[in-house]
């Protein structure tokens, strides 16, 4: 399964792309800024959100600041337009197969794409290696 990592150029969409290549997942990038999103392709990951827009929507970007939006009264359809003109208005990098979403890049959250047997093992080993720390 290939996850799709949705970025700008910066130093989280870096560290998203290095965590996938080290641990052998592959993924396709889509840099957002060259290639901005389509309305549908925002409204396929707004569904996989559990915030909704406050999940995907960078706030803190001087864009926002610079449109000084009002999103809670905007219609949806009109801030996904508005997104498509301005996609810095997005976070940096979200990433998504068929059933996960991430939204910037988590050292922690972003272990969920690894294969369930990974996580299972590398918690082991985990485990086995604090256990024996406390017995010494």
């Amino acid at each position: 399964m290939t996850v799709t990592i949705y970025g700008a150029a910066c130093s989280s969409t870096r560290k998203a792309k290095q965590w996938f290549m080290k641990n052998g997942i592959e993924y396709t990038e889509r840099n957002v800024i060259r290639e901005p999103l389509t309305v549908n392709e925002l409204q396929n990951i707004l569904r996989m959100t559990v915030e909704g827009t406050d999940e995907i929507i960078s706030t803190r970007s001087k864009i926002y600041k610079d449109l000084d939006l009002d999103i809670e009264a905007l219609p949806l359809q009109e801030l996904l337009e508005i997104i498509q003109e301005y996609p810095r208005l997005l976070r940096s990098p979200i990433m998504v197969d068929a059933k996960r979403l991430q939204v910037g890049y988590h050292e922690e959250d972003i272990r969920q794409f690894l294969p369930r047997k990974t996580r299972e093992s590398q918690w082991l080993q985990w485990r086995k290696n604090h256990l024996r720390v406390a017995e010494n």
